[in-house]
């Protein structure tokens, strides 16, 4: 199995960039359409149900599969010989990073199931700060990777 992942190498490493960048987007889009859905919408509308409509195709048929294909692949990535050194502190921060984000992905499927049930008691403005937890996470994955400081 090694030796297929060793050889896979340069498309497994491919397919991951690809559905983390498909997985980013929805994490910053996503929020951007509940601070709308908040604000400007009307419980039970018509532009309620577009909203409705366009949060669950993001959350299922675009983040759900980009976040799977990420962990499959991120874990072909890890269990790659030669690729991670334990040993070292970033494979750990990123690691951690990667668990809050998926954390922070399941936060928006709750409160994408909090407007279908009209209950959503968050604020626009809390949603705008929230908007901003995949960033950090983001930029503490790329510099764990690719500058390695621990």
């Amino acid at each position: 199995m090694t030796d297929f992942l060793a050889s896979a190498y340069p498309w497994i490493k491919s397919i991951h960039i690809m559905s983390v960048i498909a997985w980013m987007a929805g994490l910053f889009y996503l929020p951007r359409l509940y601070v709308h859905h908040t604000e400007r919408v009307t419980v039970g509308s018509e532009t309620d149900a577009l909203f409705q409509m366009m949060e669950f195709k993001l959350l299922k048929l675009i983040m759900n599969p980009s976040m799977i294909s990420t962990w499959i692949f991120g874990l072909a990535l890890v269990f790659t010989p030669g690729i991670v050194d334990w040993s070292e502190g970033w494979p750990w921060m990123k690691g951690a990073s990667v668990l809050a984000m998926t954390w922070f992905h399941m936060w928006l499927a709750r409160a994408r199931k909090s407007f279908v049930e009209e209950k959503n008691t968050i604020s626009g403005r809390n949603y705008r700060i929230m908007n901003e937890v995949p960033t950090l996470l983001m930029i503490f994955i790329v510099i764990s990777v690719v500058v390695r400081p621990f």
